[in-house]
């Protein structure tokens, strides 16, 4: 098999050099492209609320907890082989990156048959499960059989765009994200206003425009010259391989999927408000997924970091990276709370101008925006103990918050205490809080303590 050498230009070798310059320079076209990914779904919300109703909007809104589940999965997968990819990198270990890069792509294409299957037979029983209204159920099934047609596009873009943030290329990825947005928008607009589809215009529009993001991926992969170079002769499933990135990948599959299976239970206790409530909750979670954009980058640029200084043997350096991490994602993050909780009800009207959305969007927005700070740290540690291949840590961890102590505060509050929208939307930051002091305490005594007695 002909390997390629690795090209400068095209990579990044962050185990040298300025931290803070290297993490700022690979995360802005990361945050970036996560703003892009984001306007997917948001745009379709958008274009829905203010130009079908808040029904539609609702259906749109209550159909993420289902596809997330999917995608969170196999963005662990992802993770798993960025982190060995990564490694490699750092390692300078070329035949075994190429060998990663192969297994990884054999795999993703397996896996978008299976899930595909999976979320168009799943829809209306899931659909059912998280008591979606009858007013809104219609739509959001319409919605998200269209969606799992074309589910592919966006796991093979997130797998190759994975790839190439283990080497540090963020750029072109950013690239593409920027094309399919701008089509994505056009095609909104265009099936929603012009040829009068509703809900399901906004459905084919995301899954073509999708569709494009996979292909130019793909391409990109195929023609490059560099090590990361996807050789279709060589395409195979190595099971050392395979075993390495499901250590890695599974543990953050599992973590992530239950996580998203257990907000369908407080997308549920939701739903018993009605879809005003709904639609708030809706446009909420928008722009809650946009302020964790830059803590999500962040999080990435530390696995990244990490996994490739910890290859190279500079464990003093991947914790040195790590700190800075979150300092920046903590930093970033507050000037956007800041902003949001000023201008909450503006920002929410963008989604809908019904006063009832408007005024349960920004009571969801003010009430948790700030408590999103402890999640900076989640992600950011999370993503640094995955770069060093310690995924079940943060599993375990992240399951305890995020589900277990978020049901039982849901349970108790809404059985004996109140059962009010601000309330039940407080879970989440209640599962924020515990996971910091858990992640923090673990972080310290497992791995960093160990390091500053080297």
């Amino acid at each position: 098999m002909a390997v390629m050498a690795i090209k400068a230009g095209a990579t990044k070798d962050m185990t040298t050099g300025s931290i803070l310059k290297q993490l700022i320079q690979f995360s802005l076209p990361l945050m970036l492209g996560n703003v892009f990914q984001m306007l997917y779904n948001t745009v379709d919300s958008i274009v829905v609320g203010n130009f079908v109703g808040k029904e539609a909007l609702a259906a749109v809104g209550s159909t993420s907890m289902i596809v997330n589940m999917l995608v969170f999965f196999f963005n662990g997968f992802s993770v798993g082989a960025g982190v060995v990819i990564g490694n490699y990198f750092g390692a300078k270990e070329k035949e075994r990156l190429h060998t990663a890069v192969e297994t990884t792509m054999a795999v993703s294409f397996l896996l978008c048959i299976l899930f595909s299957i999976i979320g168009y037979l799943g829809v209306d029983f899931m659909l059912r499960f998280m008591a979606t209204p009858e007013d809104v159920f219609a739509d959001a099934s319409t919605y998200l059989h269209i969606y799992f047609v074309g589910f592919a596009g966006l796991l093979i873009y997130n797998i190759g765009s994975g790839i190439l943030r283990a080497v540090g290329n963020t750029t072109l990825p950013l690239i593409f994200l920027i094309i399919t947005s701008v089509m994505n928008i056009i095609l909104d607009l265009l099936f929603v206003i012009g040829f009068h589809a509703g809900i399901a215009g906004v459905a084919y529009a995301t899954i073509l425009s999708q569709f494009v993001s996979a292909v130019l991926t793909l391409i990109l992969l195929t023609r490059s010259k560099d090590i990361y170079r996807l050789v279709w002769k060589d395409l195979a499933i190595d099971a050392a391989t395979l075993k390495k990135i499901f250590s890695v990948g599974l543990p953050a599959a599992i973590q992530s999927v239950i996580t998203a299976f257990s907000n369908i239970f407080v997308q549920s206790y939701i739903n018993h408000f009605g879809s005003g409530c709904m639609a708030g909750w809706s446009s909420y979670n928008k722009l809650d997924m946009f302020i964790m954009l830059p803590m999500q980058s962040f999080a990435m640029a530390a696995t990244t970091f990490v996994s490739q200084n910890i290859g190279a043997g500079q464990v003093k350096r991947a914790n040195k990276g790590t700190k800075t991490a979150i300092l920046l994602s903590v930093a970033t993050t507050f000037l956007i709370a800041v902003a949001l909780f000023i201008f909450a009800a503006p920002a929410v009207r963008l989604f809908s101008k019904d006063t009832s959305v408007i005024e349960f969007g920004a009571l969801f927005l003010r009430t948790n925006v700030f408590f999103l700070l402890a999640n900076c740290v989640n992600h950011t540690l999370a993503g640094a103990l995955r770069g060093r291949g310690d995924s079940t840590g943060p599993m375990f961890i992240m399951l305890i918050s995020f589900v277990a102590i978020r049901q039982i505060y849901l349970f108790v509050v809404t059985r004996f205490v109140a059962n009010t929208p601000r309330l039940v939307g407080f879970g989440y930051p209640v599962g924020w809080m515990v996971c910091m002091v858990l992640e923090v305490t673990y972080f310290y005594y497992r791995w960093a303590r160990k390091a500053e007695a080297v």
